[in-house]
């Protein structure tokens, strides 16, 4: 499981023409699942980013209770080492990857947090401000 993870002042995403997610600061979490990932790691990703200290003042979302939107994005596995064409294949298809992206945005609600997200396999547009910039790579 890959994610980046952007702090940010604010962030929305929308399909369709409308807003489907939006928070104020917080963190923006762009998902992508692989083939052998579990709910079990999503768990362990919840948490880590939960708790992950890179708001202000060495501070996590938990400490702020600040908002996660999370918009799943199979194309963090794509691969271009060879070609120019990526290819997808290291990325779980659909029916493997869409529990999982729901289980993780449960999980971080368990947790506490106040999650919006975006649409699973639809096509989205984000507006986001980054702030620092601050982004992160993470990867379970």
């Amino acid at each position: 499981m890959r994610a980046v993870v952007q702090r940010v002042t604010r962030a929305s995403v929308e399909t369709d023409g409308r807003t489907v997610g939006e928070i104020g600061t917080g963190l923006m979490v762009l998902l992508g699942v692989t083939h052998d990932d579990t709910v079990e790691t999503a768990d362990r990703l919840a948490a880590k980013i939960w708790t992950l200290r890179i708001m202000d003042e060495e501070k996590s979302a938990a400490d702020l209770g600040a908002g996660i939107l999370v918009v799943s994005q199979f194309t963090l596995y794509g691969d271009a080492r060879k070609g120019r064409r990526p290819s997808w294949t290291a990325a779980a298809p659909g029916p493997v990857a869409e529990p999982i992206y729901d289980h993780f945005c449960q999980a971080l609600r368990d947790l506490g947090a106040t999650v919006a997200e975006g649409v699973f396999g639809a096509d989205m547009a984000i507006t986001l401000t980054n702030d620092g910039p601050t982004t992160l790579l993470l990867e379970m």
